[in-house]
């Protein structure tokens, strides 16, 4: 014979439908948004990872100081390497018009928004390696024509038929590429960040490339092994072995092997980063509704005990109730699980892939259908809600029917009630006696407000981080100009010492300076061993003594400054020694901290500028570059390496905002939906289990205004008190966050800085979704019957 229980199932269902439809969205919502990412994120990484076979990316590239001839080349590739071309120019894009414009317009006016200045790196179509995947469009074919990569065109507002003027001459768009070895859009490989919105690749055809001045070409060259390494370490190996052979060989301007290449293995590396952060966050989830299917269940429980005792009595066993219970979030879980799926794999695979393609230049993915994400997303949430509210269950209906039959639910003897000063006003006391009486619930609220602000605050406070921290940048900038210059190759080549000093000192008489605000430093590049965090560069200064850009007490040889960047990062304090190794060389170099300087512009140590030059064998007279408050104008270009400014130490920030703008957004939409829901529930099952009462006061007189100031107040108070006390916990449990993720998984530093503002925008938003709540509730109090108060009376 059928359970008849049953039958109960789909009238519980149209009893408390609300409170069921609130937590199927939101968990359609969450497995929805999290089934979403693991597909893109599986077909991106898949998709990534076969690019290096698909599209023969390099083992390596190198900048030589001229073009190799046939016997160098030959002679290179003796070194069990093979070479290609790939030279490129850099210039800039300086107009453009739309195609169904018939004026030029300004990039800085007209409907096309790239900026004027943007540097546009230049190469010709490949056919060998580092092949090009076309997104739309096609490769120029013309001498007037260029194919751009479609993550800078996207950034700027360019379209396929748009005309760019470029090396003064006017060019056609005519596709979208994305280049397999620009992946994430580096400009220099020692940059912290890629810059995709001032920054972008191109191909044009090999008739237009040889058009561009040879002055301007950089000659680089790919290779590929003859024999592949086995590993990262054999790789490591085999490149510190090609380096030394080069060296010996040609004058070399850059050597990045491909392990150590950013613009290719930055995007591999982020790619799943974020997955177990993902999946954190729906379990998180799925436990916080499980406990609230889980006080649903319980309030069940009591208002039905006399039922459940007579069903006892009857001979239903534990296990049958049991199933009976669990039976309406089961299904509904089960049902949000396979809603949640088919939203992941089509609506939120492509708002996911969208968020990858906005700071990614990938090529096109295949959607890859695999198990992980149905067993993380629908088989693990199922099991959560399973094992929580069996759990709670086996324990309520562990008393005797006896007990149920009394409606008797309590497992010690009654305790008196908390004493309540008669001095207090009788609506303050009656308020208090609610909120006492509803802790249970009230603590699962307290978990859901926690959680649901922290993602507000982390979406809200995203903005307000970058934007603090470019006003750091800005306003502890140590020159407004910092001029790298470029040290000829020849004048660093130890083993012709007399060639070397006569190209040293004919560079440093051309690269002097008349310009009254310049000022020498001496700078070195070196790494960290990694530990916890990345290995990353970090940028030495000499400073000369008494500086007016760097302002350092004296120091002594081994005696360093570090940017306050660096302190924070690495836990750096005044007293402690750090050690610094040489990128390329087994060599490594201790200093001791004297003190912190507020610089957070980068990652950098201050020592004077002799010892320097003597630590690093650089000569008594070297230098590297200038600080300057004003543009300097009578050097040569070409011994110009970069210029940093404003704009250039603002590239993390920037690109920052631009990447993580989509996803501060949806996680602001998330936390807000989920407060909503939360507060709903809560407060429906508060009003419901004490309907019996709120019908007493209907029927003693009091009038629904009233039974409102009783009932919703009392949450109104909790609800205030725990958006104001959970803001200094958020606020602590978001800053260990993101030091860890940024120690983890990011070069470069951001300290931590939201406005007052954030808070108080997070506390509004929280009080506007609880009005919102407040008023279906009032109407949900209106509507309960005065007869209810003549049900279950013993």
């Amino acid at each position: 014979m059928k359970n008849p229980l049953r039958k109960r199932l789909l009238r519980d269902l149209k009893a408390d439908f609300g409170k069921y439809l609130v937590i199927f969205g939101l968990l359609v919502c969450m497995i929805g948004l999290v089934s979403g990412y693991l597909v893109a994120d599986e077909s991106m990484i898949a998709a990534y990872n076969e690019s290096f076979e698909k599209y023969r990316i390099e083992d390596g590239n190198f900048e030589s100081a001229k073009h190799l001839n046939l016997a160098q080349r030959q002679r290179v590739e003796t070194f069990g390497i093979r070479l290609y071309e790939m030279f490129y120019v850099q210039k800039e894009i300086q107009k453009v018009t739309k195609q169904d414009d018939t004026k030029k317009s300004s990039l800085l006016g007209g409907e096309a928004s790239a900026a004027q200045g943007d540097s546009l790196r230049i190469f010709k179509n490949r056919e060998e390696i580092n092949l090009a995947c076309v997104m739309e469009g096609r490769l120029a074919e013309a001498a007037d024509e260029i194919a751009l990569d479609r993550m800078y065109a996207s950034n700027n507002g360019l379209q396929i038929g748009d005309t760019i003027l470029c090396a003064d001459r006017e060019r056609k768009i005519t596709g979208f590429v994305a280049l397999s070895d620009y992946s994430a859009l580096f400009s220099d490989n020692n940059d912290a960040m890629f810059d995709a919105l001032e920054f972008g690749v191109a191909l044009v055809s090999e008739e237009a490339f040889s058009e561009f001045q040879k002055a301007g070409i950089h000659y680089v060259y790919s290779w590929k092994y003859e024999t592949a390494p086995a590993d990262e370490s054999q790789e490591k190996e085999q490149s510190d072995d090609l380096l030394t052979d080069l060296n010996n060989t040609i004058s070399l301007l850059t050597f990045t092997p491909q392990y150590a290449n950013q613009a290719i293995h930055f995007t591999g590396d982020d790619l799943g980063s974020d997955r177990a952060m993902m999946l954190v966050l729906l379990y998180i989830v799925i436990a916080i509704i499980a406990f609230v299917f889980a006080v649903i269940i319980s309030n069940t429980i009591q208002k039905e005990s006399n039922v459940i005792g007579t069903l006892r009595a009857s001979g239903y066993t534990r296990g049958e109730l049991v199933r009976h219970y669990m039976a309406m979030p089961f299904f509904v879980t089960l049902a949000a699980a396979g809603v949640g799926n088919i939203l992941g794999y089509t609506f939120f695979r492509i708002f996911m892939a969208g968020l990858y393609y906005n700071s990614y230049s990938l090529p096109t993915y295949v959607t890859r259908w695999n198990a992980d994400a149905f067993i993380e997303t629908t088989v693990l949430p199922i099991c959560m809600m399973l094992v929580i509210n069996v759990a709670v269950l086996l324990y309520m209906l562990k008393l005797p029917p006896l007990k149920f039959l009394r409606r008797d639910l309590s497992r010690r003897r009654q305790k008196r009630a908390l004493y309540l000063s008669p001095k207090i006003r009788f609506f303050s006391r009656f308020r208090i006696r609610v909120i006492l009486q509803n802790l249970s619930n009230y603590a699962i609220l307290f978990l859901g407000v926690l959680f649901a602000n922290l993602l507000l605050l982390f979406g809200l406070g995203l903005p307000s981080l970058i934007e603090n921290f470019q006003n750091e940048i800005e306003h502890n900038m140590l020159s407004r100009y910092q001029y790298m210059l470029q040290v000829p190759v020849d004048a660093m080549n130890e083993d012709r010492m007399f060639e070397s000093t006569l190209s040293m000192m004919m560079f440093q008489k051309k690269a002097e300076t008349k310009n009254k605000d310049a000022e020498k430093f001496s700078v070195n590049l070196l790494q960290t061993d990694g530990g916890q965090a990345r290995q990353e560069e970090i940028l030495i200064y000499g400073v000369k003594n008494g500086s007016r850009y760097v302002k350092l007490p004296e120091l002594k040889d081994n005696e360093v400054y570090v940017s306050v960047s660096y302190a924070e990062k690495y836990e750096v304090e005044p007293g402690d020694t750090i050690a610094l190794q040489e990128k390329y060389e087994d060599k490594e170099y201790t200093f001791q901290v004297k003190g912190i300087y507020d610089y957070a512009g980068s990652l950098v140590v201050f020592m004077d500028q002799d010892s320097m030059n003597t630590l690093f064998d650089y000569g008594k007279e070297y230098f590297s570059g200038y600080f300057s408050d004003s543009e300097i104008v009578d050097i040569d270009q070409k011994y110009i390496g970069s210029v940093q400014d404003l704009t250039a130490l603002t590239k993390v920030s920037r690109q920052l905002d631009h990447s993580m703008g989509g996803m501060a957004d949806m996680v602001n939409v998330v936390a807000v939906i989920m407060f909503v829901i939360l507060i709903y529930l809560m407060t429906k099952i508060i009003i419901e289990k004490n309907a019996q009462s709120i019908s007493m006061a209907k029927i003693l007189g009091y009038t629904t205004r009233e039974i409102g100031k009783l009932y919703i107040m009392a949450t109104t108070v909790v609800v205030v008190l725990f958006l104001i006390i959970t803001q200094p916990l958020e606020t602590v449990l978001l800053k260990e966050m993101l030091y860890m993720m940024m120690r983890s998984e990011m070069t470069g530093w951001i300290t931590f800085g939201v406005s007052f503002s954030v808070y108080v925008k997070a506390f509004l938003l929280g009080l506007l979704a609880y009005a919102v709540v407040a008023v279906i509730e009032y109407r949900k109090i209106r509507k309960v019957p005065m007869d209810e108060a003549l049900k279950n009376v013993e």
